[in-house]
């Protein structure tokens, strides 16, 4: 049997892949799939049309399903991926419900409050290991959905991106910190403030990411490492989140609470009133 490997932190680790998780489906909405199997929940978001982009269900669905998984004592560890050509390229701007004179701020708070991030906080307060499975972009909330999990493993086209300014908005969904804490002040800044993307080797390279493999090596190299993590030490994981969370992650509540001002502020600007509209005159296929 040949060998697969990833890059991991400068070197190559070897992870023999002797089978393949044996998925049972648990929970399938419209727009996010779960499914078990040797003690692994597998969350895969399924609006790939959108590029997963997070919409009113997949906020609602996301969550619950984060929830269940925590609170299921058969899941001892998480695989967070998503279906078709991006992990999520993070919220959905198609707001079609949305006129010129509504006003936008109330919406955007509730759904900081009440959905993304309760998603980060969750995945941080996991007692139990959370894998992303990176298959191309994850942008926006959906880079800071991935950079919450403990193991990040992108696949080699993917490519991550905090493209608020573009549409002049500021960071939301913990990103502030959570990216920060990986990559630091200086390239957390240049990824914010230039929306450049960036591209898995780089990622890899400035702690971004954990680990880079070939796209069609990403299943089995995370349900490899995801069915080894569900056979360790659950308590002695959940112990460890705690207190990395404590070292790196303490100040995550007072960035969430900074990034709704910010956010609640500028949503109703002319540079994201613009913005929107030149995405509702794109064509949909």
């Amino acid at each position: 049997m040949s060998r697969p490997a990833y890059k991991l932190s400068g070197c190559n680790v070897w992870i023999m892949v002797t089978r393949m998780i044996d998925w049972t489906v648990t929970s399938h909405t419209e727009t996010l799939e779960t499914a078990t199997g040797d003690g692994v929940a597998r969350l895969t978001m399924s609006r790939p049309a959108s590029l997963n982009a997070f919409d009113d269900a997949l906020q609602r669905d996301f969550l619950d399903a984060v929830v269940a998984a925590a609170e299921d004592d058969a899941v001892r560890c998480v695989l967070i991926t998503g279906r078709g050509r991006a992990f999520s390229a993070g919220a959905d701007l198609a707001l079609d419900e949305i006129g010129p004179h509504v006003r936008l701020a109330p919406r955007t708070e509730r759904e900081l409050t009440r959905f993304y991030n309760p998603i980060v906080r969750r995945l941080r307060e996991m007692p139990k290991p959370v894998i992303a499975a990176v298959n191309g972009a994850a942008a926006g909330v959906g880079c800071a959905v991935a950079v919450a999990c403990d193991h990040v493993v992108g696949a080699r086209s993917s490519s991550f991106a905090l493209a608020f300014s573009k549409v002049g908005l500021t960071l939301d969904g913990g990103a502030s910190l959570l990216v920060g804490a990986r990559v630091g002040f200086g390239r957390a800044s240049r990824m914010a403030l230039l929306a450049e993307r960036i591209d898995a080797d780089t990622a890899l390279a400035w702690g971004l990411i954990d680990a880079v493999v070939d796209d069609d090596d990403l299943s089995g190299h995370t349900e490899a490492l995801a069915r080894e993590l569900a056979s360790g030490p659950t308590d002695a994981y959940a112990a460890t989140k705690a207190s990395l969370n404590v070292a790196f992650l303490h100040r995550l509540e007072d960035s969430f609470e900074s990034e709704i001002a910010g956010q609640t502020a500028l949503v109703d600007g002319d540079h994201f009133r613009s913005a929107i509209t030149r995405f509702a005159s794109r064509p949909r296929s």
